[in-house]
């Protein structure tokens, strides 16, 4: 471990009892408690989707936000997701919507970062109109003084570094790259000498957990269901790590646990221990 590395406790982790695309999204944990129990634990920053972010907005503010954040000694925040990006008609509308709100908690909150999503369970692409979708999201993005991270996930048509890097590469845009999580990168098969060799520019944020040997159900359904904690299971974490460093990468690492039994901890505990399970995988760096 080196004492430069800070950990972010992504939304999921933390939030309780919810996961990606449930009828509630939104966290049983006040946003205060959230950020309390993490900085207690020795997190550096938090993560907030849309609708949590909304609704802790709506009943605080986002000045008050920044306040607990600040008082806590946190100063990064990442947020999340933006799906539809790259579509048209009323997707697209809603889209919008979700991305003005969100850049405009990035510009208040200090956000590094804007997570955006691939096409879910589709095998095609369009490149040039993604990659020119992406161009004009980060083009947006750059006027709140945030980046953009495009998720690479196994189940979507972002599903190899190849097409992601392809993208990022198009677009051209400083403030535009990628996340990427080890979950996708391990479960999408992707050897971690290929991530060592993905550009610095390119890669905007990274996360971590791990994963049992085999996947439990879809993909899926083991992507919000089955996460393990760090060291707890297949991925070796610390290989991933190195691939990550030799890339140059040299930013906070989020970890993010989508787990049924990690989310029905006391909030206190699931921070504590994903904290120091991920942080011990750094060890030897």
């Amino acid at each position: 471990m080196t004492k430069s590395t800070e950990l972010v406790a992504a939304y999921w982790t933390i939030a309780g009892d919810v996961y990606p695309f449930a009828p509630n999204e939104i966290s049983p944990f006040p946003f205060a408690q959230r950020v309390e129990a993490a900085a207690k634990a020795g997190y550096k920053g938090v993560g907030l989707i849309h609708a949590d972010l909304q609704a802790t907005r709506e009943q605080i503010g986002l000045e008050e936000m920044r306040r607990i954040l600040d008082a806590n000694g946190m100063p990064h925040v990442e947020l999340e997701f933006i799906t539809h990006w790259f579509s048209g008609g009323e997707l697209k509308l809603a889209s919008d919507k979700v991305r003005k709100e969100l850049f405009e908690a990035a510009e208040a909150l200090g956000a590094r970062d804007v997570k955006i999503a691939p096409e879910f369970d589709a095998k095609t692409i369009d490149l040039a109109h993604v990659t020119d979708s992406f161009a004009e999201i980060c083009q947006d993005a750059a006027r709140y003084g945030t980046s953009i991270a495009l998720e690479v996930m196994p189940f979507s048509n972002v599903g190899t570094l190849e097409t992601a890097c392809a993208i990022v590469e198009g677009a051209a845009q400083r403030n535009g790259g990628l996340l990427l999580d080890i979950w996708h990168i391990g479960r999408g098969g992707i050897p971690y000498e290929a991530v060592a060799k993905v550009p610095r520019q390119y890669v905007v944020s990274v996360e971590l957990d791990d994963a049992d040997a085999d996947v439990v159900g879809t993909l899926w359904e083991d992507t919000i269901y089955q996460r393990r904690l760090c060291g707890e299971g297949v991925l070796d974490p610390p290989a991933f790590i190195d691939a990550i460093q030799r890339t140059g990468f040299d930013g906070f690492y989020s970890v993010e646990v989508i787990s049924r039994k990690h989310r029905v901890l006391p909030l206190e505990e699931a921070a504590r221990r994903s904290f120091e399970t991920t942080m011990a995988q750094f060890a030897g760096t």
